[in-house]
């Protein structure tokens, strides 16, 4: 799949879409919605809330769409618009308190790591809480620096750092739960 930052779109066929065009608006869902929504899923963590998160999206973009200059391609436009209604989202009270009693229901239930025949980074991925999963995706696949999270989450930059370095922990946890540690430096 081709990273959404990567998708153009000829600037006539923008323009028909600006003017209504249905079969203009149905070629950009066409070449946008599948690289946009694997983003978002891998934000939301959901299925369920990455579809609506998606269609949240997709409205804002076609509601914006008069607004695009081009000067990028209209993939990295469009993926401003997700990754800040993915953030809008994660920053919600709602969804923290929501989020918070799922963590602590998930940690109930979750003992240990699958099996090595089983590594599943979606699943390595949940048991991250929205704030980590979406600073490691940024970070690791979308190439967003330290201070471009910070600035997404409002925050500073030492947050951002400090979230990716506790994911990784984590992560390394899921994947080698009972690996013995070598020091770095012979005894």
């Amino acid at each position: 799949m081709t990273h959404l930052v990567q998708i153009t779109a000829p600037p006539e066929l923008v323009a028909l879409a600006c003017r209504g065009d249905e079969h203009a608006r149905a070629q950009l869902y066409a070449d946008l919605a599948p690289a946009t929504f694997g983003l978002i899923r891998r934000m939301a963590g959901s299925k369920a809330l990455a579809e609506d998160l998606f269609q949240d999206t997709m409205i804002a973009f076609y509601e914006r769409l008069n607004t695009y200059r081009a000067e990028a391609p209209l993939g990295a436009w469009l993926r401003q618009i997700a990754i800040s209604k993915c953030l809008m989202y994660l920053r919600s009270p709602w969804h923290r308190a929501r989020a918070e009693v799922q963590r602590l229901d998930l940690d109930a239930h979750v003992t240990h790591a699958p099996a090595p025949e089983s590594l599943d980074v979606e699943r390595a991925l949940i048991t991250l809480s929205p704030t980590a999963r979406a600073v490691v995706w940024l970070y690791e696949v979308e190439g967003y620096s330290h201070e471009e999270i910070a600035q997404a989450f409002g925050r500073t930059t030492s947050f951002s750092k400090s979230q990716l370095a506790r994911a990784h922990r984590r992560l390394r946890a899921w994947f080698e739960p009972h690996a013995e540690r070598q020091p770095c430096t012979p005894t």
